[in-house]
């Protein structure tokens, strides 16, 4: 154990480091929709290799059931009101890649979609708070603090607090962690109130209303103990008005108790030496599989087959968040800015669909727009490519620029959320940087950091030198586990 983790429990009178059980609507590679999953699951095996007992409990969703339902051991099972409805709840636990999940079962919550969306959405995750909070005094496991994972859980610590008088609940610790302060649970009073019977005087704006609604993550923003968000620049950004959607008042009242723990990345699975996804493996030092890499791209989407010319890349959802605004109004001018590749994976709105696929056919051999998902091409995209562009609006942490940095792909990115805290601009008279960064959401000066970008390729010597101090980076999870023990400690 680290001496300054010894430090701090000697200061609380311990000689164990807490127990945690964190709470998520989903976990990879059990279910997964997005970015959440990846960090529930990633984060307690990196816990445990600091000493903690970190635990999962999530709901038992039907793709979950699907694969490893002969892998479940039943621990428990009761009923649980909600409004008028008396609904079975199961506990199952598995064990995944040596950490412990606890799985609860409800066909009728989680036979289906694993997001149902609206108000049957809410009644899932009321459900599954309401579920999560009976069954801690009968589970196998004893824990300290729990660890509650955007809106869906954030309710946890507020009835915790609440509803269970005299009882265990009561006396835990709640951390919340929000990955998305965009998407915060909004339901009417009435649904709540029946619900979850929640009293009248917390639909008030000290408690958990806002814009008419019962905000369930506003809820847990009031009674956690401590809040973070996953990257330091977003912990900053969400108090103030235009990224707080709402919340910065809450926010900035409890400033101190607000932080930022950047998100890291498996590094046994985006590991250009070792990923046999790849037709070429390579290191920061033999960088010729890279080469082979991206000829091999080249050929299997369709681009002319050529080692001079740059590559740009993209791997993303096409929303507006992720900044397709800015690609729709410039991409025909970077076009024509030089002799350059693009590459799309992905698949969002329908109007930047039709638009990638015209572009398609404006630049045969020169763009490729793969418009679905595939998780090995995503993997030789990142090795194949020269350079990543992720001109977000905003970004609370971002995981595909720590992989394109892994992979030797020099990101281009806005300077928002957890980009602008893993990508250093290149400083051309120094050599310094890791990849490129503009500061506005604008689309000129988007162009402006490709244009620097092109005029790098250009210089031998400084594209070595950018893509060494890339994959030299280092945003494993095992940073981001020792930050998370520290807060763990620190509420104790």
């Amino acid at each position: 154990m680290k001496r300054e983790f010894q430090d701090l429990l000697a200061e609380k009178g311990r000689s164990e480091l807490p127990r945690v059980l964190i709470a998520a609507a989903e976990c990879a590679p059990l279910a997964k929709t997005g970015g959440l999953a990846d960090v529930v699951g990633t984060l307690p095996r990196a816990l445990k290799k600091l000493g903690v007992d970190a635990r999962v409990i999530l709901p038992y969703h039907h793709v979950i059931k699907e694969k490893y339902a002969d892998k479940t051991e039943h621990l428990s099972d009761f009923y649980v009101d909600l409004g008028w409805r008396h609904q079975y709840a199961g506990i199952e636990r598995l064990e995944a890649d040596g950490v412990t999940v606890y799985l609860v079962d409800s066909e009728f919550y989680f036979g289906d979609a694993i997001y149902r969306g609206g108000d049957p959405e809410g009644e899932q995750y009321a459900f599954f708070t309401r579920a999560v909070l009976d069954c801690l005094p009968d589970l196998d496991f004893e824990p300290d603090i729990v660890h509650c994972n955007d809106w869906h859980t954030a309710m946890i610590p507020m009835l915790g607090r609440t509803q269970y008088p005299g009882q265990m609940q009561t006396e835990l610790k709640y951390l919340l962690t929000i990955h998305n302060i965009l998407y915060q649970g909004k339901y009417g009073f009435g649904i709540v109130r029946d619900l979850l019977g929640v009293e009248d005087r917390y639909f008030t704006p000290e408690f958990m209303e806002l814009d008419g609604c019962a905000d369930f993550l506003k809820a847990g923003c009031v009674f956690a103990d401590r809040i973070n968000t996953v990257s330091p620049s977003y912990a900053r950004e969400i108090r103030t008005p235009y990224y707080g959607e709402g919340l910065e008042g809450i926010l900035n009242a409890r400033a101190r108790e607000v932080t930022g723990i950047l998100n890291g990345i498996d590094k046994t699975v985006f590991n250009p030496h070792a990923d046999p996804l790849l037709p070429a493996r390579y290191d920061k030092g033999h960088l010729n599989g890279k080469k082979l890499c991206k000829l091999d791209l080249q050929q299997r989407l369709g681009l002319e087959v050529r080692a001079d010319v740059p590559l740009f890349a993209m791997v993303t959802r096409m929303t507006e968040q992720k900044g397709f605004d800015l690609i729709v109004r410039m991409l025909d001018e970077l076009m024509r800015c030089g002799d350059l590749q693009f590459v799309l994976l992905g698949s969002g709105d329908r109007e930047y669909e039709d638009f990638m696929r015209a572009a398609e056919s404006r630049y045969p051999g020169r763009l490729c727009a793969y418009l679905g998902y595939s998780d090995p091409l995503s993997h030789q995209i990142y090795a194949g490519s020269d350079f990543y562009l992720m001109p977000s609006r905003f970004e609370p942490c971002g995981i595909s620029q720590m992989i394109a940095l892994r992979y030797g792909s020099l990101p281009i990115v806005r300077e928002t959320g957890g980009l602008r805290d893993t990508v250093t601009p290149y400083n051309k008279f120094d050599g310094t940087g890791n990849g490129f960064s503009f500061a506005n959401f604008n689309a000129h000066e988007m162009k402006g950091a490709v244009l620097a970008a092109l005029s790098a390729y250009r210089d031998k010597n400084a594209m070595a030198g950018l893509v060494r101090a890339a994959m030299e980076a280092d945003f494993g999870f095992d940073k981001s586990a020792e930050e998370y023990v520290r807060h763990y400690l620190w509420m104790l």
